[in-house]
């Protein structure tokens, strides 16, 4: 019985797609004793991991090594072996299309591939964000024409990630997992394996609230960002240091929650997940204003950055074009290496379109290609130095990652346009460079 291979650890535990969210969900199910698998169409992931190597910064090789020596822990390309599995995981990206539209190809493919081979006993959990209605409808669907019942032969719900890169306080572990079932049997098998390794369990009365539930999670968070977004161009136009703004407003110990603004919004949920859920209002003919507004605000801050860079080249009798600008960071965040749907990557682009000499420094990410969907030219992260910093009209900083020496920057560069509040209003500020703020 399912459910007792789950209690004793003994279920077979498979995860499609081993990236940011699956590598560190198997590590956490293996580190409590399942036989994990990670499948995966990438062949240099399979192989770094069977190495017991990881190629994810929030899980260090010193966790991983362990559980591939003691064969808790393996990834491979053979998608054959889904058969084998009692318990899989679909962790694969939901990107929007050109339109804004969801491009479920990788949950459909993913799908597809447990669908050949399903068998009966299997609880199947989709954990990659998507609309209200993609498991019931879609997955469980395809997953009907092998003649199985769910609920009765099969069980299949959905579970949505809440990885925060680089977030050094919540993991899988802590961090409560919110557990919706297509049907009464699937959430509570569900819920009771992921009780085995997160500290928490959340269940909801069915697989579309808890995709619901994650779409609200980040239509909040790109809603709020926006509004202080532009708060930050109102105080911009009013004269006042948004972020003293901000800080005030939030020593008030109730109904208030503090965001910050910045260049824009990237990475993998929030500058996308709010369309998800807008895409799928069209039909009963709803317009998601707030999404909307948001999105259009969050994605004017690069330019609004670019204006910045330019007024201050002005003020200094130079142009943007032929001006040698320096980006500090081309990540989406601090502290990571991710660079989807970085705002700094348009930051860079609109320089460039004006005739800027862009180069860019970021710990994090020694190179990278630029272009649509990364055909363009190579860029090399260049080394912070005084050099660097003195032969650099001005320094944008897009980033506040941690490994940065901002006073070295502070004491070497001319005019820095900062974005990120690396040098905060009020504080004493080493060297005689002109510091612009959001």
């Amino acid at each position: 019985m399912l459910k007792e291979k789950i209690s004793n650890h003994t279920a077979r535990y498979g995860v499609i797609g081993m990236g940011y969210v699956g590598l560190p969900l198997a590590v956490e199910f293996a580190q409590v004793g399942f036989p994990v698998t990670g499948f995966e169409v990438d062949k240099s992931k399979v192989e770094t991991l069977n190495r017991g190597a990881s190629y994810i910064d929030d899980v260090p090789s010193t966790r991983v090594a362990p559980l591939v020596k003691s064969g808790k822990l393996g990834a491979t390309l053979d998608f054959d072996q889904l058969a084998q599995m009692d318990v899989i995981s679909i962790c694969v990206p939901t990107p929007l299309s050109k339109t804004r539209d969801p491009d479920m190809t990788f949950v459909e493919a993913a799908t597809r591939e447990i669908g050949k081979r399903l068998r009966a006993g299997q609880l199947v959990i989709l954990e990659s964000t998507t609309y209200p209605g993609t498991t019931d409808e879609y997955v469980k669907d395809v997953f009907a024409k092998t003649g199985l019942a769910c609920g009765r032969d099969f069980f299949l719900a959905f579970s949505p990630e809440r990885v925060d890169p680089a977030n050094t306080k919540f993991g899988v572990k802590n961090t409560p997992k919110v557990v919706g079932g297509v049907d009464a049997e699937s959430g509570a098998l569900s819920a009771h394996f992921y009780a085995q390794a997160v500290d928490r369990v959340i269940p909801v009365s069915s697989a579309r609230a808890a995709e619901m539930a994650k779409l609200l999670e980040n239509t909040f968070r790109s809603v709020n960002i926006g509004l202080v977004n532009e708060v930050a161009l109102m105080c911009d136009r009013l004269k006042l240091d948004v972020w003293e703004v901000i800080d005030a407003a939030a020593t008030k110990p109730f109904g208030f929650m503090k965001f910050v603004p910045g260049p824009g919004v990237g990475g993998h949920c929030i500058p996308l997940d709010p369309f998800y859920l807008s895409w799928k209002l069209r039909s009963p003919n709803y317009r998601a204003r707030f999404i909307e507004l948001a999105g259009e605000i969050n994605s004017e801050m690069p330019n609004y950055v670019v204006r910045k860079a330019t007024d201050a080249l002005n003020d200094a009798e130079k142009s943007v074009k032929g001006s040698r600008i320096l980006l500090l960071g081309v990540a989406y965040k601090d502290d990571v290496a991710d660079m989807r749907e970085s705002p700094a990557l348009d930051i860079q682009r609109l320089l460039e379109e004006k005739g800027a000499d862009v180069a860019y420094h970021d710990p994090h990410v020694p190179t990278f290609r630029g272009g649509h969907e990364g055909h363009g030219p190579l860029y090399t992260s260049v080394p912070l130095t005084e050099q660097e910093l003195k032969r650099s009209d001005l320094v944008v900083v897009a980033c506040r990652h941690k490994a940065i020496d901002f006073g070295l920057v502070a004491k070497n560069a001319k005019i820095i346009v900062d974005s990120r509040n690396a040098y905060p209003q009020g504080k004493p500020i080493p060297g005689s460079a002109r510091v612009v703020r959001l």
